[in-house]
């Protein structure tokens, strides 16, 4: 492009992208698009944005155009769109935004900044050396403030790219600068001082960071300047604060952030200098209070609405107070600095409650709309109350008498409460109800003091109360109704027995159809916990009354407050299933009927789908139940293309469920009504979500229907073809891994069930799980087929040199063969496998090639350790370009004994008890318990001699392991579930060193030292 023209031409492309004519502006956009590619362009915009003779706006939008020029065109790497910005185009353009880091515009200047930065993360040091001296020098002097704001706007996007090779000479320099601009509050406005802190947070961060390779180095860079920071915060943070200055807001907000970062990375040398901020701390803390009242509880001022600086970063009230009590939790989680705080915890949860009361925003909010209410409950949406939450949850954890602290703050809460209820308070229930949210909060830990005798809390006087004076009041006010409800649900294991029914009946007067929402959403909560403790005599008489309410709100309810209702149905259907029998029909219509009508909602559509399982299982209704759905989504699957969205998939989604563990009196008709038509969307449909829901349909069929799956037609040979063929198609290399991820199960079930008929097959179907594997994109459908192939293994013992000479002789792409394929990548990815049965699966298969001493396997390398960079430090972009990740080649029988040992270590550091975490990585590692490794040995468990696997069945599970869900088909049936994979790998291990003690050795060579302790204890044990 050249300069005259080209310049002229930009303009009016510039002009052309804000014309109100919406074809001149797209041919503008598109011929600025085509410009991009030509030599010259960045330049060119790079002359606009320094022209300080043209409108603001064209400059501003040439900025935004550079810095979208630079993340496609300046270097490759994630978006980069080729040709490449010349070298001589990248010099000119460096060296013009440089020089409009003073322009006395801020918008300019911003976007010279990111521009500046987004360069910076290319070529900076290497092709940019005297960048940092540049902006060091501009933020010194303050003869031009223009260049000093640019320069730190420029900074503080920038500071968090600075690496371990450099943040140790700037820190020296920096820090320095920025102190002096923070602490000179006459001489630099707000904005500046903040923007410095900002600087001061990233670099901190960054210097935490490091700390973990150079501990000593950083706390001696940080140990000299620390002191008069920490003043300097406390000085921020000393004044009462006040009632509307959003720029002292966010001083303080930027503050709290630096301190937060440097109590965490720097603890110790933290510790001393401490005392200096913690009465300003408290001031803030308390004083906050009385502002965050007036402008958001009371709504008094416009303060609920956000505010928000230049660069658009919060400086509200709210953030200030999320931020404060987030550095709150820092020090009450910090063993150092939680005893500090103990004598005020306290007075910290008096003032935290009076934090937790709902904002009149939120009023207005959840009384407009129930779904938002319910929303932010569940998904605890982060603001002042969230924060309490966690807060009070911490500080039963680090505070022996936390729950006492608790409880005096909640009653003192509650009687002010009373207070201002009795001189005619608006809002005195919001402190009430956020004292009962407090309790609440921690219910369990009350509940198990109780049951310890370690609580004075009267948990049965506490629900009196709610009864009394919260549940009888009616809905006046309904938010603290609603609450009183949910409190019940949380103490409902404190509930006695006698009393069971005057809880239940506020909380089912609470479903009627004229009760506001949220105490619908506390009855529905109250009764889905009361029902599992309820006798089936006191509950039956309601029984009736609390279906019909459900049912009237089945139809009426709002999304979110459906999702209650479906639970609490499903909590009915549990509480007595002798009447939930009686209404089989009724609910399973019902349910139905919702089922459809959301069935492109995953959420309430699962929770339909959770109603109808529930009552599947209750005694003498899974055949009906079946029936039913059957013939309702039979029509679906046979007719696929003329659907709704989500439809089929949700049909399929159905299905399974269904066939899961079913008797064969359910499976068969359901392979007579729609077999066939799983078929069909398995080997015709695109959609992703249908092809796995069909997936998981065929492997129930088969898992559920085995032999006689392949009787039901009348002609076995033509039902494994069809089998067949979806197989094909979901291992089919061309279509997308998300389409196929659930094939592993599909296929294990395959060989597992009908071994026999698969037997024919086993070349074609190791050469399929093969081009499917070496074209998945999914990691989870990587493993999902390392576990089938882990599943051959088991079916191959004894004579598993077999299956190893099959895969040696068939040919994989890039590898010598199937075998050395295979053997990469499952040790590659055996760490990642999750879930305890398939790590059981895998581990034992390992084992066993192992085992085999198979000379094939010795001939194989894969990927070993990884080579540690020589210069080490932080792993940034430009190093990653210079010098990739390297491992080193080690035999495939080393790394297989690695893996095993490693297991077993994880194993062995699992039964062992829980080691003290120090509270961050900068600590000294003096403390060490020197008898850790020996206490490995004698928590190893005794068992017997080493057995074949299909003998297993007598081990126990781990305990952890119990109530796991059954994540595949055959899990709760397998012998292999039953092992107890450390007694497992202790016997393997002991075993393998009999055979050969040289060779055994030979094997452990690859190993860590730490994996060669957890073999030699097994050994020993």
């Amino acid at each position: 492009m050249g300069s005259g023209d080209g310049q002229l031409w930009l303009l009016q492309c510039l002009s052309g992208t804000l014309d109100a004519n919406q074809e001149i502006r797209i041919a503008a956009e598109n011929a600025l698009k085509q410009a991009s590619i030509e030599q010259g362009y960045g330049v060119e915009l790079a002359r606009v944005i320094v022209n300080k003779e043209l409108p603001v706006g064209f400059r501003q939008l040439a900025g935004v155009l550079l810095k979208q020029y630079v993340k496609q065109h300046w270097q490759e790497g994630e978006n980069y769109t080729p040709p490449t910005v010349p070298f001589v185009d990248k010099a000119a353009i460096r060296s013009l935004l440089l020089s409009a880091l003073d322009d006395p515009c801020g918008k300019v200047r911003t976007a010279v900044g990111m521009a500046v930065a987004s360069i910076a993360a290319w070529d900076w040091p290497e092709e940019w050396p005297d960048l940092l001296g540049y902006l060091l020098e501009s933020i010194s002097g303050q003869s031009n403030l223009n260049r000093m704001r640019g320069a730190l706007r420029c900074l503080s996007l920038f500071a968090g790219d600075v690496d371990d090779a450099h943040m140790p000479s700037l820190v020296p320099v920096l820090f320095p600068s920025l102190y002096a601009i923070v602490s000179s509050e006459k001489a630099f406005e707000p904005a500046m001082r903040r923007r410095a802190l900002m600087i001061l947070h990233s670099c901190v961060a960054t210097l935490g960071v490091m700390s973990g390779a150079y501990q000593s180095e950083m706390r001696a860079l940080m140990k000299p300047m620390l002191k008069a920071w920490m003043e300097q915060f406390a000085m921020i943070l000393s004044s009462p604060v006040p009632l509307e200055n959003s720029d002292d807001w966010g001083m303080r907000m930027e503050a709290l952030k630096c301190l937060t970062q440097i109590v965490q990375n720097f603890p110790k040398i933290t510790f001393d200098e401490f005392p200096v901020v913690l009465f300003p701390l408290w001031q803030t803390f308390v004083s906050g209070l009385s502002v965050y009242e007036r402008s958001l509880v009371q709504g008094s001022q416009e303060a609920f609405s956000s505010l928000a600086d230049s660069d658009g970063n919060d400086q509200s009230t709210e953030a200030l107070m999320i931020q404060l009590l987030e550095f709150l939790l820092v020090l009450i989680s910090s063993p150092r600095f939680s005893k500090v705080l103990e004598k005020h915890v306290g007075e910290l949860v008096y003032y935290m409650i009076g934090y937790m009361q709902m904002t009149e925003e939120q009023v207005q909010a959840w009384s407009s709309d129930p779904n938002q209410y319910i929303s932010d409950e569940d998904d605890m949406t982060y603001n002042c109350r969230v924060s309490g939450i966690i807060l009070l949850e911490e500080l039963v954890e680090m505070y022996d008498l936390g729950l006492q602290y608790i409880m005096d703050a909640t009653q003192r809460r509650m009687t002010e409460a009373d207070e201002a209820k009795l001189v005619g308070k608006r809002d005195w229930w919001k402190l009430r109800e956020a004292a009962i949210l407090a309790l609440g909060t921690v219910s369990d830990s009350f509940l198990s003091a109780k049951v310890k005798g370690s609580t004075s809390l009267n948990v049965e006087l506490f629900l009196d109360k709610l009864l009394v004076e919260d549940l009888a009041a009616g809905g006046d006010c309904p938010f603290l109704h609603g609450r009183a409800l949910w409190a019940v649900a949380k103490f409902s294991p404190a509930v006695k027995e006698e009393k069971f029914e005057q809880f239940l009946l506020p909380a089912i007067v609470g479903l009627g159809k004229d009760a506001p929402s949220p105490i619908k959403v506390g009855a529905c909560r109250a009764l889905t916990q009361l029902f599992p403790r309820v006798n089936s005599a006191i509950l039956r008489p309601h029984l009736g009354q609390i279906y019909g309410a459900l049912g009237m709100l089945l139809h009426e309810a709002s999304e979110e407050i459906l999702h209650l209702v479906l639970e609490t149905l499903q909590a009915t259907i549990e509480a007595d299933e002798t009447v939930s029998a009686s209404l089989e029909s009724t609910i399973t219509s019902a349910i139905l009927s919702i089922w459809a009508h959301y069935v492109s909602d995953p959420f309430i559509s699962l929770d339909a789908m959770d109603v109808l399982e529930t009552l599947k299982n209750v005694p003498g209704c899974w055949k009906p139940v079946s029936s039913r759905v059957l013939i309702f989504i039979t029509p679906i699957l046979a007719n696929p293309h003329n659907q709704p969205t989500g439809s089929v998939a949700g049909a399929l989604d159905m299905l399974a469920m269904l066939l899961k563990h079913a008797p064969l009196e359910v499976v068969q008709p359901a392979h007579d009504m729609c077999f066939k038509s799983v078929i069909d969307i398995t080997t015709q449909s695109e959609d992703h979500s249908e092809l796995q829901n069909a997936t998981e349909c065929l492997t129930a069929f088969v898992n559920s229907g085995r032999e006689s799956l392949l009787t039901w037609s009348g002609d076995p040979s033509h039902t494994m073809k069809m089998l067949l063929e979806a197989a094909s198609r979901l291992l089919d290399p061309g279509i997308e891994s998300s389409a196929s991820l659930f094939v592993g199960n599909f296929i294990t079930e395959l060989v597992q069930q009908f071994s026999s008929h698969m037997a024919p097959f086993l070349r074609d179907l190791v050469m399929a799980l093969v081009a499917r594997m070496q074209t998945a994109q999914m990691p989870g459908l990587t493993m999902s087929i390392i576990l089938v192939f882990a599943r051959l293994v088991h079916m191959s013992a004894p004579n598993i040199g077999q299956l190893i000479d099959l895969m040696a002789m068939l040919p994989a792409d890039g590898y010598k063969n199937v075998l050395e394929y295979v053997m990469s990548e499952w040790t590659k990815h055996q760490g990642d496998i999750q879930g305890a049965y398939r790590l059981k699966v895998s581990t034992a298969a390992l084992s066993l090639l192992l085992a085999s001493g198979h000379s094939k396997l010795a001939q194989i390398s894969v990927q070993g350790h990884l080579i540690q960079s020589s210069t080490g430090g932080i792993l940034t972009r430009s190093r990653a370009k210079v010098s990739p990740n390297q491992w080193t080649r080690i035999p495939l029988p080393c790394k297989i004994f690695s893996l095993l040992a490693d297991a077993l270590l994880e194993m062995q550091e699992q039964s062992g008890p829980a080691a003290e975490v120090d509270e961050d990585w900068e600590e000294d590692g003096s403390d060490d318990d020197p008898q850790e490794e020996n206490h490995l040995e004698e928590k190893l468990v005794k068992s017997s001699v080493f057995l074949p696997l299909e003998q297993f069945g007598g081990f126990m599970n781990e305990s952890d392991e119990e109530n796991e869900y059954q994540e595949d088909p055959s899990q709760a049936t397998d012998p292999l579930n039953q092992i107890n994979l450390s007694t497992y790998l202790v016997e393997f291990f002991k075993n393998l060193a009999q055979q050969s003690l040289t060779a055994f050795e030979e094997l452990a060579k690859e190993s860590s030292d730490r994996e060669k302790m957890a073999v030699k204890a097994a050994l020993g044990s």
